[in-house]
């Protein structure tokens, strides 16, 4: 591939084709000529002519209006028909590269000028002896071959080019516009349903926080209004949370990268007492200094282990929870693990806890474990890599 580019800008000249650069040196080669018995003007003249018209039609397709220049020049001096060839091919060159503009009409002129000139010089004297008739249709015959016809398949070339240019853009921007679209009816999306939950969701959290905090003050002994007083912090705690998550939903459009509020591991023990205030029996062992993470494998830890349990208090009520922080050199394992219990809660779950686990764990970039254990408990375990964590946006 590099190679292919260092040849490319080794051709620019030639639109970076090899087989452009051959077409012109073999146009360069037919447009220059010497007459069949030259004079001694003409020898003196034409070699260094000829070196000048090769090199001029050479690099025709950078400097067009050099080549139609140097062609007619040479087709004066000349009087062949090699200067001929190269009046028209540079002439074709300058209309399909610069189009209509003041340079293509200069270059027409001159290339008609030197057609005109070159019937009236002396070598054409039999075409003078058929009457100004047959010099009138020479000219214009000679007008339209080599001026006409070039100047117009030029510019229709150019046209052609300008507008599938002109095709592609529009599709570009087609594109564009409806890539525009599409982020914006994400974005209203995402705020309908900020809105759905904030009058659906908070409101009923808010009821549950203030009816916690009343019973706080009416409870009529101590264990209930301790119970009532986590209710109430939960509750507090969950509806602040809630916030967050709509402020981001209205705002990750705006603020992609926004820096929203997210739990991290120094969460977990108080996730964990939370829990134990409201009457579950958990085990916590974690050490005291956590590996730095990134945001995404400490928000996915705290998730994973908030989520194992609330499944736990929902499947195994009362049965002793052993939760794990486990920190090696380049990992993090998250490990909760509960007896079997003797009944269900009623609360109803979404059924899709386990599936937002692993999808978070896959995000952080880590492996996630599920399943029975041999004593017919429940184990949840969560692998994150902190190297590659850390690094994680």
């Amino acid at each position: 591939m590099r190679e292919n580019g260092k040849w490319a800008a080794r051709l620019a000249l030639w639109d970076g084709k090899f087989r452009s650069l051959l077409l012109d040196l073999l146009i360069a080669s037919a447009a220059v000529a010497m007459p069949d018995d030259p004079a001694v003007w003409q020898q003196w003249v034409l070699i260094p002519g000829n070196a000048a018209l090769f090199g001029a039609m050479l690099l025709r397709r950078r400097f067009p209006l050099v080549a139609v220049v140097a062609a007619s020049i040479h087709s004066l001096l000349a009087g062949t028909d090699g200067g001929a060839t190269g009046m028209v091919v540079a002439m074709y060159t300058l209309a399909s590269r610069r189009g209509p503009s003041p340079v293509t009409w200069v270059g027409a002129g001159i290339v008609a000028g030197a057609h005109v000139v070159r019937v009236l010089l002396p070598e054409n004297g039999s075409l003078w002896s058929d009457g100004p008739l047959t010099v009138v249709l020479g000219v214009l015959a000679g007008f339209a071959l080599m001026s006409a016809m070039p100047l117009l398949l030029g510019l229709w070339l150019y046209s052609r080019r300008d507008l599938l240019t002109s095709l592609r853009e529009r599709a570009v921007q087609a594109e564009r516009e409806r890539d525009l679209l599409a982020e914006r009816a994400v974005t209203a999306e995402r705020r309908r349903i900020a809105r759905e939950m904030h009058d659906v969701v908070a409101h009923r959290v808010s009821v549950i926080s203030l009816q916690a905090g009343a019973l706080t003050m009416t409870a009529t002994d101590q264990r209930t209004e301790e119970v009532a007083e986590v209710i109430r912090v939960s509750s507090s705690a969950a509806l602040s949370e809630l916030r967050e998550m709509l402020r981001a939903l209205r705002d990750d459009a705006e603020n992609p990268g926004g820096d929203h509020a997210a739990p991290t591991l120094d969460g977990l023990r108080d996730l964990v007492a939370d829990s134990v205030a409201a009457g579950a029996d958990i085990t916590l062992d974690m050490p005291e200094e956590l590996p730095e993470t990134s945001t995404v494998v400490g928000r996915a830890a705290y998730r994973v282990l908030q989520e194992a349990l609330t499944n736990a208090g929902k499947h195994a009520p009362g049965s002793p929870v052993r939760a794990e922080v486990v920190a090696s050199g380049d990992g993090l394992a998250v490990e909760v693990t509960n007896q079997r219990g003797e009944g269900t809660t009623v609360v109803e779950g979404s059924g899709y806890g386990l599936i937002g686990m692993r999808e978070r764990v896959t995000l952080a970039g880590g492996t996630l474990q599920v399943g029975r254990t041999d004593d017919d408990g429940y184990r949840v375990r969560a692998a994150f890599p902190v190297l590659e964590g850390a690094n994680a946006s």
